[in-house]
């Protein structure tokens, strides 16, 4: 197998250049989905089963493409294809999904509009942010794999903050926050508009820039034979690849680590699912979704998940300084479920910057911990990918359960969004305690 030549930092930066514009795509849904829906005129007791989509998207969506990828060699390259068609059905689906209230239907019609306008946007977002992780994967050597995921992060989070801050941003510079009951104010259409610009931009710049390895240097570079070879005496050895029985033989700490997952990603779809009703309420004073009051605290809204992020980048430097790593994960949980039970009461938008860093350490760890735990389990195991797949599961399947009983969480903690902020903060203690059951070491 040839060694993968050294690549410069600008060849690094070009792979993941694209990631910028889909990152952005994906804030703009997270901070402006209930935003969006509850201006239709949602309830917001069943504001959490919109939220079932991203993640059920991502469970089906992520897997399918990386295998026909794999199997998929064109003029234009094998992960390109896919990006380029994810990121021009994003950029459709965005221009329509803010103007589901401007079609003139009823508002059961806007609410099944706006609910299939989410399901293409969820699925070409999860097919046009997959092939970056998986050119990285292709193309980078190993000694370099850091540094291009490196800048892979620091795209995905300066994405991020982009698009949390766009829709403040564009009423700051006069374009109206307000629109008439059931449609959805123009900082946020026009935000929508210009993520989907930049995202085709980048997207474009990264299928221009990049060039995939064809078969022959694929082969040649990543040891495909060695690797066949390699699964065929895996097998004999394992028996197969079944999922079934990959989970049924997989090391306890991928369920314990699982089960910390399912706390820590619940509790983060109810922020996701219930932040603006929550601010709404807390700092303006109002639940009515039509009021210019409700549509300010959706764009403050934007500004704390930017401070969530940059919270977390922050602390991602200082989780390597711990010694212990479960404590460090344990200690980041906690600092979240602090910051989400102190949500409720702060009446003032600018000290509310203290819980959403606190809330940004939580997601710095979620980020980076669970990996590093099952993947030094899974050494010696084989199927390391398929394991990887597998793991994704812990990922999506909290929320989707958590959005299935949001409804009703909330009808018994009073009805209050803010009361669900409460509920998260106890899901990421459960969580914290749940760390300590994780047993480091290898097979």
């Amino acid at each position: 197998m040839k060694q993968k030549p050294d690549l410069s930092f600008w060849k690094l930066w070009n792979l993941s250049f694209g990631f910028f514009g889909v990152q952005i795509a994906y804030a703009l849904q997270s901070a402006n989905i209930s935003r969006i829906f509850q201006t239709l005129g949602a309830d917001p007791h069943d504001l959490s089963f919109f939220w079932i989509l991203p993640p059920l998207m991502g469970i089906l969506v992520q897997p399918i493409v990386g295998t026909l990828s794999d199997k998929t060699w064109t003029r234009f390259g094998r992960r390109i294809p896919y990006l380029f068609v994810g990121a021009a059905v994003a950029v459709a689906v965005m221009c329509l999904l803010p103007n589901a209230g401007s079609f003139g239907m009823t508002v059961g019609a806007a609410m099944i509009f706006g609910l299939c306008a989410l399901m293409f946007l969820d699925t070409s977002i999860n097919m046009a942010m997959q092939p970056f992780k998986m050119l990285v994967g292709d193309m980078v050597n190993e000694k370099q794999k850091a540094k291009a995921y490196s800048i892979q992060s620091f795209l995905c989070n300066a994405g991020s903050v982009a698009g949390y801050l766009f829709p403040i941003f564009f009423t700051a510079l006069g374009i109206a926050n307000e629109a008439p009951k059931g449609i959805v104010p123009d900082s946020v259409i026009w935000s929508f508009y210009i993520g989907a610009a930049i995202l085709i931009l980048c997207v474009l710049y990264t299928t221009i820039k990049v060039k995939e390895w064809n078969p022959q240097e694929y082969a040649e570079y990543n040891g495909v034979a060695q690797e066949s070879e390699e699964a065929d005496s895996s097998t004999k050895l394992e028996g197969s690849g079944n999922w079934f029985v990959l989970l049924k033989n997989a090391p306890s700490t991928f369920w314990k680590v699982g089960l910390v997952q399912f706390f820590s990603w619940a509790a983060f779809l109810y922020m996701w699912t219930y932040t603006n009703g929550t601010i709404a309420e807390t700092v303006w004073g109002t639940t009515d979704s039509a009021s210019s009051e409700f549509q300010a605290a959706g764009n403050w809204v934007g500004v704390l998940f930017a401070v969530q992020a940059i919270g977390s980048v922050l602390w991602a430097m200082v989780l390597p300084q711990f010694k212990n790593t479960k404590m460090a994960y344990s200690l980041s949980l906690v600092l979240g479920g602090i910051g989400f039970a102190m949500v409720p009461f702060i009446a003032n938008q600018y000290v509310l910057f203290v819980p959403f860093v606190l809330i940004g350490c939580a997601w710095a760890a979620m980020l980076a911990m669970p990996f590093t735990f099952v993947t030094n389990a899974l050494q010696g195991y084989g199927h390391m990918g398929a394991y990887l797949g597998l793991f994704n599961g812990t990922i999506c399947v909290p929320q989707i359960v958590a959005a299935l009983v949001g409804g009703v969480v909330l009808h018994a903690v009073g009805s209050h969004q803010y009361s669900m902020m409460i509920v998260a903060g106890v899901l990421l203690l459960f969580g914290s305690v749940c760390v300590f059951f994780i047993h480091e070491g290898k097979k």
